[in-house]
C-alpha cells in the first residue's frame, strides 16, 4: 500500500484536478442572511476549511427555491439577487487553491415547518416521523419542469460566481430521493412507476445542467446505496442509476444512503445487520458505512471517480479504502467541524487518526440511551447531536474555537432558538 495516497491528484473525467484525495462533504450550515444570501459568517467558516487542506470543499444545501428550505438559514438561489454575495463565498472558499462545488437541492417533503409553505413531492406521502413535517402536496407536470430548470439556474449562477464545481444533491430523502423511491412516489406518469420512469427526474437535471455549464465543468451527484426501508429505493437499483449517471457524464458520485426517516448518514442509528461488517474486518470496513455498498458500484463503473463518505476517522482506513479501489475520494465531515484543518493534518502524517467526538462526548447515546422506546426519542437523539456539531461550525464562522465539553442539552437548546430567530429574521417569504 502506497503511505502517500492521501496526497496523490485526481483527475476527474472533464479534465479538472483535485490536488489530494481528501474532500469535506457537505453539512447544512444555516449561516444565510436575512434574504438568504451567503453572509459573512459563512465566508469566515469556509476560509478556515480551504485553508484546512482539502482539495475539494462542498458546500451544504443551496436551495433552489426560497419558498422551500431544509432549514432557516439556507442559503437560496432563485434569481432574486445575491450574486455578490456569491462570488464573495466562491473567492474565499477557493483561497488555497482548492475546488469549491456547490450543492444544489430542493427538499421536497422534508421541508422545515418553519418555511411556511405546504411542500411539493413527487406523490403526497408523507413523513413517518410525527407531525413535525406538513402533508406535501403531489407535483403537476409543470411544477417538475419549474423544479428542474431551477436546478439548472443554480447551476449556472455557480459558474458564473467561481465555484468550480457543482454537487446534485440526490440523497438523504431530498426531492431527487423522492423521485427515485418506489415507496414516496406513487406517481403513474412518466415520472414515477419503473426505476426508468423514477429516475427520469434526476437525469434529466443531469442532463440539462451538463448541457448548460459545458463539458469541461465539473458536474457531481450524491447518490443513495439504498433508503435503507422496506419498500424503498435498493441498493440494486442505486447500480443501475450509477450506470446511468456514468453515461450522462458526470464526474464525482458521492455514495451515501438513509433519509430523514432512516438517517444511516449520520451513523446514529447503523446499518442493517446484512450490511454491518464483522468487528474483526480490515479498518476501512469498520470505519466506512457505506463502503461494501462502494465496492459492489466501483465494480460495475468504467472510469466515474466514487466519493465515500460516512465513518472515516482513520489514515489507515482512509488509505485502505482508497488502495482497494472501492473509492478515489475521501469524503469527511463532522471532524472538519472541531479540527479544521484535519486534512493537512492526516496528509502530512502529522495525525493518524481523528477524534470520534460522538464516542469521546456519548454522544451517540443522546437523551434516552442507545435504545430509544419511541421513533421520536430517536429522532431528538439524532438531532441533539447534529446540534452539537453545528454549534462547532458556528463557532468557527465567529472565529472561535470549538467548544468540546459542550452538552448536548445545552447544543440543543442553542440550536433550536438560532434556528427560530434565523425563521423570524427572513425578509424573503
Amino acid at each position: 500500500m502506497n503511505d502517500a495516497l492521501l496526497a496523490r491528484p485526481l483527475s476527474l473525467p472533464c479534465g479538472a484536478v483535485l490536488s489530494n484525495r481528501i474532500a469535506k462533504a457537505a453539512m447544512t450550515e444555516g449561516l444565510a442572511d436575512a434574504q438568504d444570501r451567503a453572509s459573512d459568517a459563512l465566508c469566515t467558516l469556509y476560509r478556515h476549511w480551504s485553508n484546512g487542506g482539502a482539495g475539494l470543499l462542498i458546500t451544504g444545501n443551496v436551495m433552489v427555491d426560497r419558498r422551500f428550505l431544509e432549514r432557516p438559514g439556507n442559503v437560496v438561489v432563485d434569481g432574486n439577487g445575491g450574486d455578490e454575495a456569491l462570488h464573495r463565498w466562491a473567492q474565499v472558499g477557493t483561497a488555497a487553491g482548492n475546488h469549491l462545488w456547490m450543492q444544489i437541492s430542493h427538499v421536497g417533503r422534508q421541508c422545515n415547518r418553519a418555511s411556511g409553505y405546504r411542500p411539493l413531492a413527487p406523490s403526497n406521502i408523507g413523513l413517518d416521523i410525527g407531525p413535525l413535517f406538513r402533508q406535501p402536496r403531489a407535483m403537476s407536470e409543470e411544477q417538475i419542469h419549474d423544479a428542474i430548470s431551477r436546478y439548472v439556474r443554480v447551476a449556472l449562477s455557480a459558474k458564473q460566481a467561481g465555484f468550480t464545481g457543482v454537487q446534485i444533491h440526490a440523497a438523504h430523502g431530498y426531492l431527487i430521493s423522492q423521485f427515485l423511491s418506489p415507496r414516496v412516489n406513487q406517481r403513474t406518469d412518466q415520472w414515477g412507476g419503473s426505476l426508468e420512469n423514477r429516475a427520469r427526474f434526476l437525469l434529466q437535471i443531469v442532463h440539462d445542467v451538463r448541457s448548460a455549464v459545458g463539458a469541461d465543468y465539473p458536474v457531481g451527484v450524491k447518490l443513495n446505496s439504498a433508503d435503507f426501508q422496506k419498500g424503498g429505493f435498493s441498493d440494486q437499483e442505486s447500480i443501475r442509476v450509477a450506470r446511468w449517471l456514468e453515461r450522462e457524464g458526470i464526474d464525482l458520485l458521492e455514495i451515501s444512503g438513509g433519509s430523514y426517516e432512516q438517517p444511516q448518514f449520520t451513523g446514529h442509528e447503523g446499518l442493517p445487520a446484512s450490511a454491518a461488517p464483522p468487528k474483526r474486518e480490515s479498518t476501512r470496513l469498520r470505519e466506512a458505512y457505506f463502503l461494501r455498498y462502494a465496492e459492489r458500484i466501483a465494480a460495475e463503473l468504467d472510469r466515474l471517480p466514487l466519493m465515500l463518505t460516512g465513518g472515516f476517522r482513520s489514515r489507515q482506513g482512509m488509505e485502505q479504502a482508497l488502495d482497494s479501489g472501492a473509492c478515489q475520494l475521501i469524503g469527511l465531515a463532522r471532524p472538519l467541524c472541531v479540527v479544521p484543518n484535519l486534512p493537512e493534518q492526516l496528509i502530512s502524517g502529522q495525525t493518524e487518526r481523528a477524534e470520534s467526538y460522538e464516542n469521546a462526548l456519548n454522544l451517540g447515546h443522546g437523551f434516552f440511551g442507545p435504545t430509544s422506546p419511541t421513533r421520536l426519542f430517536r429522532i431528538i437523539n439524532v438531532q441533539g447531536e447534529v446540534a452539537w456539531f453545528y454549534r462547532q461550525i458556528v463557532r468557527l464562522s465567529e472565529n472561535r474555537e470549538p467548544k468540546r465539553d459542550l452538552g448536548l442539552i445545552g447544543a440543543l437548546y442553542q440550536h433550536l432558538r438560532n434556528e427560530h430567530r434565523a425563521a423570524k429574521r427572513r425578509t424573503f417569504r
